[in-house]
């Protein structure tokens, strides 16, 4: 059982609305890249994608057992709207917040915190990857960094 779950989210679209991709990063306790997801929906909009990293983030600790989760987002609105400081009015980011909510009241606490995007680097990453693969055709993928070499 993982007791906590340390993720950063990102979602991207090339157009906006555009081809549509999101990434999240997975990292453990000392904040070291554990492992990354990411995967392309086809046309979206940004504000789409980050809610859809978001949300593989959630399933991902649902799966991890997890109790505490904790989420970094360069997504304000995303963030306000998870805190329910903004009122969710798109019709296609109801259902999805929706969703959001309903993982996260299943969790002993959450917390969501924004980060500049630069400090979003590997999430950002994995979307531009999920991104550039869809070109040829539609992709979700693991990415798992190598461990079996040490640093000299």
């Amino acid at each position: 059982m993982a007791e906590r779950f340390r993720a950063s989210v990102d979602g991207g679209s090339r157009g906006n609305p555009g081809k549509a991709a999101w990434g999240v990063a997975v990292y453990d306790r000392h904040g070291a890249y554990v492992e990354g997801h990411a995967g392309n929906l086809g046309h979206a909009t940004n504000n789409v994608a980050e809610y859809h990293g978001l949300l593989e983030a959630l399933q991902l600790a649902v799966q991890e057992n997890a109790e505490h989760v904790s989420i970094s987002t360069d997504s304000e609105l995303m963030l306000r709207q998870i805190q329910g400081r903004y009122r969710v009015r798109h019709p296609d980011l109801i259902p999805l917040h929706g969703r959001a909510v309903e993982l996260i009241r299943s969790f002993g606490s959450f917390r969501i915190a924004h980060v500049p995007r630069e400090r979003n680097r590997d999430a950002d990453r994995l979307v531009n990857m999920a991104l550039d693969r869809a070109a040829a055709e539609p992709v979700r993928f693991v990415e798992r960094p190598d461990t079996s070499t040490t640093a000299p």
